[in-house]
């Protein structure tokens, strides 16, 4: 079958898009507020950029309102994120970290998951997870979607 990912309507009951590039690694993405909240959710469109220097990217895209995540916003006002490995353990923290909940509600306290601290930022790690990657914010590159969900 060809399918057209610019069609309006999919042949199929999902676009099988997403279905192609596999495996697709979870980036659990910690952040903070310029005002102290704490913020944790996972991004399947992530990725490393580069080995040298070590860089990592995670896809925010917008809610259908239009309104941006909370995680990208973080990164950009405070300069500062924290990548924390998702394992097959931590995956019902994962899927309640990814609830769309207020900006001053803290999904670490959601998900029972204890803090711990950075050693470059203000920026909470998930203490669960055996990996993380505390990250400078480089910049934030904007692609216009076509309203596809």
């Amino acid at each position: 079958m060809k399918y057209d990912p610019n069609e309006k309507n999919c042949p199929l009951p999902y676009t099988p898009f997403r279905s192609c590039v596999v495996p697709r690694p979870i980036a659990w993405i910690s952040s903070t507020d310029n005002n102290g909240n704490d913020n944790l959710a996972p991004f399947s469109q992530c990725g490393i950029l580069t080995f040298d220097p070590p860089m990592v990217m995670f896809c925010a895209n917008h809610y259908p309102d239009g309104k941006r995540k909370d995680s990208a916003l973080n990164a950009e006002e405070t300069g500062w994120f924290v990548w924390n490995m998702a394992t097959e353990s931590l995956k019902d923290a994962v899927n309640i970290s990814a609830m769309i909940v207020p900006s001053e509600q803290d999904e670490f306290k959601l998900a029972n998951l204890e803090k711990t601290k950075a050693d470059l930022s203000n920026v909470p790690m998930v203490k669960e997870s055996p990996c993380q990657l505390e990250c400078k914010y480089i910049s934030t590159t904007v692609i216009k979607g076509n309203g596809h969900v």
